[in-house]
């Protein structure tokens, strides 16, 4: 059989599989597939950063430096999945047994965060962070070769269900499964932070990041189950050899006979491809040709890429130094990212059927190229908006002492108001109150004068902490110092303790946890607690009372019992709170401008990008200019750990101010390019090229046949010429 008859035997199997109002049932499993296959890797990915910095300790720096090489290769192992399935085991297959391997790494990774697995001190927390580590790189390895291989064969796959009388069906596909991609993104960002959020373990209690991680491993099972069910339904084509392969062929062919034939001697081309002549079809030349013209736009493109996939990094660390409280419900700041499918599904509306049409009507012509460079600008607003909130953050974090400094607060425990001197200060404090702000030292001792007649103590500090100086009533006491937090509280949490400055044990408990039994002039050891109204129950004998305190983000309190405490109703107003660190106060509604314009951007770049590209594009070039794609969004995730290791700049806003100057710099140098593009229609093209190679084949065809005419003709005269002769001969004779 001919390759035309492989060709229709292919197109009559197409759409054979029953139908349900029209589309091919087989299509629904795939629709299930990807909305599953989405929700497991974005709710993953939504949690991912915290994972590293509260889950493995590791600093900021080193997570987002991992989090970015992560999504980096799931853009890259696309372009192996591709030719993985055009020139192997097709996408069927492909799809099955790299889903397996999906399947594997998110169970590796919920595996990875159970912190009981290693917890031998049942604390909380893993004391063998090595095998955590070790797991979850090799999940997350698994991972990026699962989502980047199935990545261009599932959509591909979908469209290949449809017969050629179901072009409007196909294309409504298209519509719901790109809509699935922003259900899955959007629903697996709200519901997995929500499951991080909770305490959960077996012998100790700790945010719940395997079950965070857990339940996207279920969904992609799920993904996976569903897509098996449906195999007998599907239309399957066989490889037919990936044309990425052959284009680098082509190219590599192209470059090595220009370098062969680079001396003088040899007559210039019109174009350097053209040295592939040798060996390739004109035509498929011609499309290279094409296809490059696009790729070469696509060189500034990575910088978009490298501030946008930040909002899942820095964006989400900046949140967890913010206030999340939205009256009736308080956001997680992993949350903060459904911002951007919500958004996306919003605007792409707005801006198709709207903002462009209105832009026209008014006259102006704006192509995708100039689409593409406003987006970029948009980009780097977000990020100038970013490092505008950073500032206003930076302003109410506390300011830790350096290694060669020291920091001291003080409490008067006693129940009359003392004077307090110390170098180059006084201070005046009131029964059962401490001071308000840290005072700083250089030195290592200093001398406190309090009373009258003054009582002089000499105080050893410790370089490098905060400490509270607890003043008993009898001045001639013991005085004793209390460390301090020098880290504000992880994850949004708030950190208390308890000073009891009665004569007789206090035992403090809430639902939260147990305080213990704190001694006379002792204090307790802090211990976390969620936002939100806490109650706590102070009892000493058969005494008790209630106090209770609505907490937000971030805090860190001291709470003093003075031994004029009354217990009854009413020792709420007794007891003294202390704020040793302040809680958030910047709102995370803050970041609803950026995650605006980030989005708008990504709508003005991304899908006029997608858009553009395949306009311009051959026919058979779509899946090269899909790869040159992915590979933009690629080394964008690589560009973010070269600048943050280059730049090192000690403060977060100036980072952010970089990136957008570096993105507006490079908007600049993509305008001047798209300036001098030419649009052109690539099908136009083809077809005349074709009808052109058609044409000289003709020619070709003609000139043949009157060779071969002529060669007929001198024939038969020769033949003629040689009867003449022998003619003559006879005659003679």
């Amino acid at each position: 059989p001919t390759e035309k008859d492989d060709l229709k035997k292919e197109s009559k199997g197409r759409g054979k599989c029953k139908e349900v109002f029209g589309y091919p049932i087989s299509i629904f499993f795939i629709i299930v597939n990807e909305f599953c296959e989405r929700f497991s890797y974005y709710g993953m990915r939504a949690v991912l950063v915290l994972y590293f910095k509260y889950f493995l300790r590791w600093d900021d720096d080193l997570a987002i430096s991992i989090y970015h090489t992560f999504v980096a290769f799931c853009y890259l192992t696309p372009i192996l999945g591709a030719i993985i399935a055009d020139s192997w085991l097709g996408k069927f297959k492909t799809i099955i047994y790299l889903s397996i391997v999906y399947a594997i790494g998110q169970v590796a990774m919920a595996v990875s965060a159970i912190h009981d697995i290693t917890d031998s001190d049942r604390d909380g927390s893993p004391d063998n962070l090595t095998f955590h580590v070790v797991l979850s790189m090799a999940g997350l390895l698994l991972i990026a070769l699962g989502t980047g291989g199935i990545k261009p064969c599932v959509a591909a796959f979908g469209g290949d269900q449809f017969g050629d009388h179901q072009d409007k069906q196909r294309r409504t596909f298209f519509s719901v499964f790109y809509l699935c991609i922003n259900g899955g993104s959007l629903l697996s960002t709200i519901i997995t932070p929500i499951l991080r959020a909770q305490d959960c373990g077996i012998h100790s209690k700790s945010k719940c990041y395997s079950l965070a991680f857990g339940v996207p491993a279920a969904l992609m099972a799920v993904s996976l189950v569903v897509f098996i069910l449906g195999s007998g339904m599907y239309y399957k084509t066989k490889p037919e050899g990936n044309i990425m392969l052959k284009v680098s062929k082509c190219i590599g062919f192209a470059i090595k006979n220009r370098y062969r034939h680079r001396s003088r001697k040899y007559p210039k081309k019109e174009h350097w491809m053209d040295w592939a002549e040798e060996k390739y079809d004109k035509l498929l030349i011609a499309q290279i040709k094409i296809a490059l013209r696009v790729l070469l736009l696509y060189i500034p493109l990575p910088m978009f890429w490298t501030l946008f996939d930040q909002k899942g990094s820095r964006w989400t660390l900046q949140a967890t130094t913010m206030d999340g409280n939205f009256g009736s419900i308080v956001i997680q700041p992993d949350q903060m990212q459904t911002i951007n499918p919500i958004l996306i599904l919003t605007l792409v509306p707005i801006m198709d059927s709207l903002v462009f049409p209105l832009i026209k009507k008014c006259g102006l012509h704006f192509t995708p190229l100039k689409k593409m460079t406003v987006g970029m600008i948009l980009a780097a607003l977000a990020f100038v908006c970013a490092a505008v909130i950073q500032l206003q953050i930076d302003k109410t974090l506390p300011v830790f002492p350096s290694a060669s400094q020291s920091q001291l607060k003080f409490l008067n425990m006693g129940n009359t108001p003392i004077t307090v001197e110390f170098p180059e200060n006084q201070l005046n404090l009131a029964a059962a109150q401490a001071s308000e702000e840290y005072f700083k030292f250089e030195s290592d001792q200093i001398t406190v004068l309090i009373g009258n007649p003054p009582v002089s103590k000499i105080v050893s500090l410790t370089k490098g902490q905060r400490q509270t100086l607890l003043i008993p009533s009898a001045i001639n006491d013991e005085w004793q110092l209390a460390s301090d937090l020098i880290y504000k509280p992880q994850e949004g949490n708030n950190e208390i303790r308890f000073i009891n400055g009665m004569s007789t044990p206090v035992t403090v408990s809430s639902a939260a946890g147990h305080y213990g039994e704190i001694e006379p002039l002792h204090y307790s050891n802090y211990s976390e607690i969620k936002n939100g109204r806490a109650t706590f129950t102070l009892q000493s004998g058969s005494q008790s009372c209630e106090y209770s305190k609505d907490f937000g983000f971030g805090g860190s309190y001291t709470f003093f019992i003075p031994s004029t405490l009354t217990f009854g109703p009413n020792c709420q107003e007794s007891i003294t709170e202390s704020v040793d660190i302040k809680p958030n106060s910047v709102h995370m509604a803050l970041q609803i401008p950026q995650y605006f314009l980030i989005t708008a951007g990504e709508v003005m770049f991304s899908v006029t990008g997608l858009e553009f590209s395949y306009s311009q594009a051959p026919s058979n070039m779509k899946s090269v200019l899909q790869a040159g794609w992915l590979l933009t969004n690629a080394v964008g995730n690589f560009i973010v750990l070269i600048v943050a290791e280059i730049a090192k700049l000690p403060k977060q806003w100036t980072e952010y101010i970089l990136f957008a100057s570096l993105l507006v710099a490079v908007s600049i140098i993509f305008s001047i390019m798209a300036s001098f593009y030419t649009y052109i229609d690539p099908t136009a093209i083809e077809a005349e090229f074709k009808k052109k190679v058609h044409d000289d084949e003709d020619d070709e065809d003609d000139k043949k046949k009157e060779l071969q005419k002529s060669k007929e003709m001198e024939k038969r005269d020769s033949v003629s010429s040689d009867d003449e002769d022998k003619k003559y001969v006879q005659t003679s004779m």
